[in-house]
């Protein structure tokens, strides 16, 4: 039975659905030493802990997000962060009109790094056709902010 409250506390803690295709496969590989029937239905109909709506849904005020409305400015601000925090650039070189390749040393590779941050800083998947031409921060602050709809 301890092996039972040790299961039962340690898969409290994971997905429902998860526990259901979980607890089958290990009670019949032999990992949940269950001794009945009962008990393994009992594990299998463990499922997490009700979540307390009142906590989330009474606020009065609809806060769809607490991130501050992007700006062009905002924007240009976050691209230049994330290119200086860039190891490959040099900070003093770096400004809106560079050019990745020719001005900053950057190759393809690079380049692709690069595009790939700027996807983790704001969100979403730039396709490759699209990448292709971003080869300054200005190209990639009005793709953004075309992206976004922000027109300044």
């Amino acid at each position: 039975m301890a092996t039972l409250a040790r299961t039962l506390h340690l898969v409290s803690r994971v997905r429902p659905s998860t526990v259901l295709s979980i607890v089958p496969r290990a009670a019949a590989v032999g990992c949940l030493h269950t001794t009945s029937l009962q008990e393994h239905r009992a594990v299998s109909r463990v499922v997490q802990p009700a979540v307390d709506k009142t906590s989330w849904c009474s606020s009065s005020v609809r806060d769809y997000s607490s991130k501050p409305p992007l700006t062009l400015d905002l924007i240009q601000q976050r691209v230049l962060l994330v290119l200086k925090l860039y190891d490959k650039i040099n900070p003093e070189k770096l400004s809106v009109e560079s050019h990745f390749m020719q001005d900053l040393g950057l190759d393809s590779l690079d380049h692709v790094e690069v595009i790939m941050a700027m996807e983790d800083e704001f969100g979403f998947e730039i396709p490759d056709a699209d990448a292709e031409k971003l080869l300054r921060p200005a190209d990639i602050i009005r793709y953004v902010a075309d992206k976004e709809d922000i027109y300044d």
